[in-house]
């Protein structure tokens, strides 16, 4: 799913800025707790606390949606056919304050996205739609390989585009979801996909956060960057496997996709190797990654020019493979901003054209940490002096940086990588 908090709030039609400034007003307010009843709260001179504003009931929420959208050119008729019968889902909510104790490891979620049965299946689908592919890599400049792997972790080939009802689940979260001001951004985008007529309110249906389509766009990067390529007048990512494609190329040339170039390639490192530079904020030339012995594994077929900026990745520390990445990694990431999904995009799309797969092995046997075991981490992190950030499980470019640095006082090799043997160590004292 293209990656969209930043990237769609920063292009919100005029339209949209009204419904923004009103969801700020019209958000469900959050109960307070009231003073206790007591002398000290009463005889004071003080004057008493404004009572909390009652919750609005999600119908008369809708009703001040539908003012709204209505000011900003939906037509009514159309808003009440898409809200017929619409209600709060709890599901979505679920879903959406979920935060899963243990995530898989990055190399059993290779194994699932780059499986040979999904290579074996893009391959054929490379053959099949193979003149529509060759007229969208012309078009945009994005290899069909790449445009397949998409799809194919996205959607597995269109076979699974989700079943939830989008105006359901995007009304949920608007209503009484986090980031109530973005989800009404997008409530009012999918009204739009509507009244444009790319697809009936009945036929809507998608993620539980409402991605769309064999391409899984959210309903502002569909209105910017989905395209009608099969001609039949409507941008279809649905039905049509040539817009959702087509669609695709677009949103990877508009995020600078770089033609006839690599995602990356895997690499060796040399002994006693400087670990630290495997940060994604330094990068380097290629000529001066050969300088330090850094060697690819399989050079890539692309003709890449030395003075080439590249990045170094350890997805799984000093212990697993290493990657040099380039500017179409980035590319990727802005699709989805996780390194696990790009790199799973560019094995895959490597894999399509025959390749063999990571050569170097897997830490497999190293437990990953928690999510509380993250919190712990980040807290004696923290408590050391070494500034991981706020202490919420999640693994950034701070408490990266946070455990390179413990791991420098120990004299270890200092990836910014965290295991149940660091957690151990931080346990205990200096």
């Amino acid at each position: 799913m293209p990656n969209l908090l930043v990237r769609s709030l920063s292009h919100i039609t005029s339209a949209c800025l009204l419904l923004l400034l009103t969801a700020c007003a019209e958000a469900p307010a959050q109960s307070l707790a009231t003073l206790a009843d007591s002398p000290s709260s009463t005889s004071s001179n003080q004057p008493e606390p404004a009572a909390a504003p009652e919750k609005l009931s999600f119908a008369d929420w809708r009703a001040l949606l539908r003012s709204d959208a209505i000011a900003a050119g939906i037509d009514p008729a159309l808003f009440d056919r898409a809200f017929a019968g619409v209600s709060p889902n709890p599901d979505v909510l679920v879903a959406d304050s979920s935060q899963p104790e243990f995530t898989r490891p990055v190399w059993e979620y290779l194994d699932g996205a780059v499986s040979p049965l999904r290579v074996a299946r893009g391959q054929s689908l490379l053959l099949q739609h193979g003149n529509t592919l060759a007229r969208i890599e012309q078009r945009y400049g994005v290899d069909r390989e790449t445009l397949v792997a998409v799809w194919g972790l996205e959607s597995n080939f269109g076979s699974n585009i989700g079943t939830h009802n989008v105006i359901r689940s995007l009304a949920t979260l608007a209503y009484e979801g986090r980031r109530q001001v973005f989800w009404r951004s997008q409530l009012l985008a999918v009204l739009q996909i509507l009244q444009h007529g790319d697809i009936t309110p009945q036929r809507l249906v998608g993620s539980w956060a409402g991605a769309m389509g064999q391409t899984q766009f959210m309903p502002t990067t569909y209105n910017e960057h989905a395209v009608d390529f099969d001609g039949d007048g409507r941008r279809d990512l649905w039905n049509s496997s040539a817009d959702a494609l087509a669609s695709a190329a677009h949103y990877l040339q508009a995020s600078g996709w770089q033609k006839g170039q690599p995602w990356g390639y895997e690499v060796r490192l040399p002994q006693a190797f400087d670990y630290s530079l495997a940060d994604p904020e330094v990068r380097r030339s290629l000529a001066e990654w050969t300088a330090l012995g850094v060697a690819a594994v399989t050079p890539p077929a692309q003709h890449l020019a030395s003075e080439t900026m590249a990045t170094l990745l350890l997805p799984a520390g000093h212990r697993g493979p290493a990657f040099l990445l380039l500017s179409n990694f980035r590319s990727i990431l802005k699709y989805n901003n996780s390194t696990s999904y790009a790199l799973a995009i560019g094995l895959l799309s490597d894999g399509l054209r025959g390749g063999e797969g990571v050569r170097a092995a897997w830490p497999r046997e190293e437990r990953q940490l928690g999510r509380s075991e993250r919190i712990e981490l980040q807290e004696l992190l923290a408590q050391n002096g070494l500034k991981p950030g706020p202490a919420d499980g999640i693994i950034g470019a701070n408490t990266r940086k946070a455990v390179r640095a413990f791991q420098l006082q120990l004299g270890w090799p200092a990836d910014g990588y965290p295991t149940q043997e660091l957690l151990v160590r931080l346990r205990a004292p200096l």
